[in-house]
């Protein structure tokens, strides 16, 4: 299958689903897909709260497209590159509608900071997760600030460090990126539904105002990530993670 980014409507709630048949990786035009319609969503009226789920069973996000990554060659590409992802983080901040995550499976770099960007975030117990980047000789610079928000700085740090474990979902529910964990993704559907049915009736303007109260103190994030770009932008370049990341394609 091709990547996409799709949604529909249905009865004041929008379900955002994004797929890519490298394990949901996401490079930059679906990036931008990604943000575009969480923007749109959010100024139309007809949507009262939006799902948010990728495609397929096993994986949720695999982060960065290693194939993009690999063919960057100057800062400009670079930056360009990981603003994508701070584009979606904002988008999301900034949108006026709840938005609830549906995480089916593990969730890997980027996948974390989309995942952490909802503001009410459901998994099942394969949704393990992992901080990669540093493996590559960068580093988590512009999804950390949206991590960092949802687990804690102990916990982002326990991340950052340890780019070669994996943390349970019980884990990640325990410091506070999953509310709840359950067994099956038929269950996760359920509860992810159900939640999305009762928000619909609520009152939207009271939904706006306790979204912005949500996120107060993060209005300076347009500028912090973009400067979080440019640092993973430079360090794409770098010798370390130009190998590190020739060596990660070739297995």
């Amino acid at each position: 299958m091709d990547a996409y980014v799709q949604h529909d409507i249905n009865k004041g709630i929008a379900t955002v689903e994004f797929f890519h048949p490298q394990s949901n990786s996401l490079p930059g035009n679906i990036l931008a897909q990604f943000a575009s319609t969480i923007t749109a969503l959010g100024q139309d009226d007809a949507v009262k709260v939006i799902i948010l789920k990728s495609g397929g069973n096993r994986t949720f996000c695999a982060g960065a497209s290693f194939d993009e990554l690999s063919s960057i060659a100057d800062f400009d590409t670079g930056k360009r590159f990981f603003l994508g992802f701070a584009n979606v983080i904002n988008a999301m901040r900034t949108c006026p509608k709840f938005i609830i995550g549906r995480v089916q499976g593990k969730a890997v770099g980027g996948g974390i900071g989309v995942a952490s960007a909802t503001d009410y975030c459901m998994a099942t117990k394969f949704a393990a997760i992992r901080l990669s980047e540093l493996m590559i000789g960068i580093g988590p610079f512009v999804v950390g600030p949206a991590v960092e928000r949802k687990v804690g700085k102990s916990a982002f740090v326990q991340l950052s460090m340890t780019p070669h474990i994996w943390h349970s979902a019980e884990w990640s529910r325990d410091k506070g990126l999953y509310t709840n964990v359950y067994e099956t993704v038929e269950e996760l559907d359920e509860a992810v539904q159900a939640l999305a049915e009762k928000l619909a009736t609520y009152n939207p303007e009271a939904m706006q105002l306790l979204k912005k109260a949500f996120w107060e103190g993060c209005e300076h994030w347009d500028q912090l990530l973009d400067e979080r770009a440019a640092m993973s932008g430079q360090l794409v370049l770098s010798e370390f993670t130009t190998n590190a990341i020739a060596s990660f394609k070739s297995k």
